[in-house]
């Protein structure tokens, strides 16, 4: 039985969304002209769509001649799609109109919601993995694949809490998600190891249990360790440190089991120099390079590509 994804009409000739199975980066303006002028030799960029949601200014000026050249991603943090409240049409608009204008490779979001009646929270929150918030969550998902008109990868969330009504476990939440709504998976690997400390989960485990094959994109990032109330080991998704060796062996471990997926670097707090940007990216890259490069018969290319 098809998706519900399936079911929608694509206009002829619309543009395919891959991203390249290389190392790709989050574009930063404190970076901009060096990448300009450098042009160096990387997978893609990705930026968040809030930033570019303004009609014109320098935000657009350097990302229109940075498109020209490298393929993109854009990545979502406001949607809001785990809400218990309808979707914002605003911002389905406003997004709309940033995918038109840029055609990125892909778009995604997060499982997670931030919004409370008018108020922005300015934060990722979780969810109860519960049939109610399943249908909440896929109705939701329909809806913004249906006015962008393109699949979306949906993101799995970094977590520091979990509900005891949950009536199913994440890896279970997401697949099912995946299953219903056609869209695809954005597996942050640093979040799957974030969450393992968090909450003694067995994090290969985790990973094994995913529809892999529905996975488009890939997020390498760093954590900050606190303690709990309890005095236990806290990790915080903070995203303002060097990728950490355990999720370097979390990402070569997943590479196995995925094939070679575009994967991102993400560095959005106390963001270094662009070459040690790019030397993060290359790691990566060299990860990817090591896998076999497995063809199906009577293709001339790698057989991993996923269209998002």
């Amino acid at each position: 039985m098809p998706n519900r994804f399936d079911l929608l009409s694509q206009p002829p000739g619309a543009p395919s969304h891959v991203l390249p199975s290389r190392a790709g980066v989050g574009l930063k303006p404190a970076h901009f002209q060096e990448i300009l002028a450098t042009q160096p030799d990387i997978g893609f960029f990705e930026v968040h769509a809030e930033n570019y949601m303004v009609a014109g200014g320098p935000f657009h000026h350097y990302l229109t001649r940075i498109r020209d050249r490298y393929a993109l991603s854009v990545h979502g943090v406001g949607l809001s799609i785990g809400a218990d409240a309808p979707l914002d049409r605003g911002h389905l608009d406003a997004l709309a109109t940033l995918l038109d204008r840029y055609q990125p490779q892909s778009f995604s979001e997060h499982l997670a919601w931030s919004t409370h009646g008018d108020t922005f929270l300015n934060d990722l929150l979780p969810i109860p993995y519960t049939d109610q918030t399943l249908r909440r969550v896929c109705d939701h998902i329909d809806q913004v694949q249906s006015h962008l008109k393109r699949r979306m990868l949906l993101e799995n969330p970094a977590t520091y809490v979990e509900f005891e009504g949950s009536s199913m476990d994440e890896a279970a939440f997401l697949s099912e998600v995946v299953r219903r709504t056609g869209c695809g998976l954005l597996l942050d690997v640093n979040n799957v190891y974030v969450c393992s400390v968090n909450h003694q989960r067995d994090a290969r485990a985790y990973i094994r249990s995913l529809p892999l094959a529905q996975v488009g994109q890939i997020h390498l990032a760093g954590f900050a360790e606190q303690q709990d109330g309890h005095g236990d080991l806290l990790l915080i998704d903070s995203h303002g440190s060097p990728v950490a060796q355990a999720v370097w062996d979390l990402y070569a471990f997943t590479l196995e089991l995925a094939g070679a997926v575009a994967t991102l670097i993400e560095r959005d707090n106390d963001v270094p120099g662009w070459p040690v940007l790019f030397a993060e990216a290359c790691v990566a890259d060299q990860h990817l390079r090591a896998l076999p490069r497995l063809t199906t018969p009577g293709s001339d290319g790698p057989r991993r590509a996923v269209a998002v």
